[in-house]
């Protein structure tokens, strides 16, 4: 069965689908589509796990995290043929939230998982290549997959009203069609400031500016159709990182420089920039920020977890980023060492042009598994001086270790 859905390529929705489907909501057809489409998200991305390299395979996290997949991908399946009616609904919805409940915590162990390999075996330049690509689309296999779930088990399971946020009424299941920014950002804001203040006893003010582009109609507030939940993941992580670095760049100031938070919705875009003053960060360490073996912070254990709020392992930016770019957004660093950062969020201005990124499993796909990282062809063999540092340290079969002020 695995091999029969694989062969398909996932369906990507728009945001504007989501939205029109909402509004004319039909439990069986959203059931017929889910029955399929489901299946097939699942089998694209358990593919891949297979194709990860032996020792990884081997980590008892990755073992788990692959356990809950089967019974997952086994219990959809069984619905396939199943006949059409109320129980048979109701079964589905309620097999959806345990399979979401299920599925809670894969991030963290899939972390644990690359954790317990890099504690147990040295780790290679191929190696690390090849985990990066597949976390990156395993992840965002996950967020795709919650969404589809959200979505159903928010319209038909009788979940509308613990939505979130003050407009929980006007929700298309998790679907904002006015998602205030600015009331997201204060949330987000307010939720890392108060994690700041618990470590640090103090904390950056908040500055939000709002620009539109000329020939656009002025609004009061900027809204968007979204995913708050989204927007808010992104938020919040971006803030953490800011306030660390600000509190730890001023550590012996008693006037912490304000973060600042410009929203500029253009024609094709709504971009929020969010710029600090904590110091930037060194270019050779810019990159290092979107990868999931890479941690500027100490590594969590169960017994600290509480007692270092502004980090973890790592994986908030890359995630963060992902998150950005499944409905064709982005996020990027801009760093200045010496004075501070820009981080801006990219989100597609227009719900029509919002489509899913999908990962898809081919032939392509499994060759990237086996083909060595090619050799540089420019003079030092890398294009920049961070890349150059990074091949020194791969022939030691080590991940870098570099320290840097401001990024978790």
């Amino acid at each position: 069965m695995l091999d029969f859905y694989s062969q398909f390529n996932p369906s990507p929705l728009s945001i504007k689908k989501f939205i029109d489907f909402g509004l004319n909501a039909s439990e069986q057809k959203s059931f017929i589509f889910l029955r399929k489409e489901l299946p097939v998200r699942l089998a694209n991305i358990m593919k891949e796990i297979a194709l990860l390299p032996e020792n990884l395979l081997r980590m008892p996290s990755v073992v788990a995290v692959n356990d809950w997949y089967i019974r997952s991908f086994q219990e959809i399946i069984e619905f396939e043929k199943k006949e059409i009616n109320h129980d048979t609904l109701n079964y589905f919805c309620d097999s959806l939230v345990k399979i979401r409940n299920r599925h809670a915590d894969v991030v963290e162990t899939m972390a644990q998982g690359v954790l317990e390999l890099k504690e147990s075996h040295d780790v290679d330049h191929q190696t690390e290549h090849s985990i990066q690509y597949f976390l990156d689309r395993f992840y965002m296999s996950r967020i795709s997959i919650r969404m589809l779930i959200n979505q159903h088990t928010l319209l038909f399971g009788g979940q509308l009203e613990n939505a979130p946020g003050p407009n929980q009424s006007k929700y298309i299941g998790c679907i904002d069609p006015q998602c205030d920014i600015v009331s997201v950002i204060k949330d987000a804001y307010e939720n890392a400031r108060f994690l700041c203040d618990q470590y640090y006893l103090a904390s950056p003010d908040l500055i939000i500016n709002q620009s539109q582009h000329n020939e656009l109609q002025q609004e009061g507030r900027i809204n968007i159709v979204y995913v708050p939940s989204h927007l808010y993941h992104m938020l919040f992580e971006l803030f953490k990182n800011a306030m660390r670095a600000v509190m730890e760049y001023h550590v012996s100031n008693d006037k912490y420089p304000p973060i600042t938070v410009t929203i500029a919705k253009g024609k094709e875009d709504i971009s929020l920039k969010m710029s600090d003053r904590g110091g930037g960060i060194a270019r050779s360490t810019t990159e290092h920020l979107f990868k999931y073996m890479y941690s500027t912070a100490p590594q969590p254990s169960k017994s600290d977890a509480h007692t270092v709020p502004l980090a973890g392992y790592g994986y908030g930016l890359p995630i963060s980023r992902l998150y950005a770019r499944y409905f064709h957004g982005d996020l990027v660093l801009m760093s200045c060492e010496g004075d501070g950062t820009d981080a801006v969020i990219y989100l597609k201005a227009l719900s029509n042009e919002a489509n899913e990124l999908l990962p898809i499993f081919n032939k392509t796909t499994s060759k990237f598994y086996r083909t060595m990282v090619q050799t540089g062809d420019w003079s030092n063999q890398a294009a920049n001086v961070s890349q150059r540092t990074i091949s020194t340290h791969y022939k030691k079969h080590q991940l870098p270790q570099e320290s840097m002020t401001g990024a978790i």
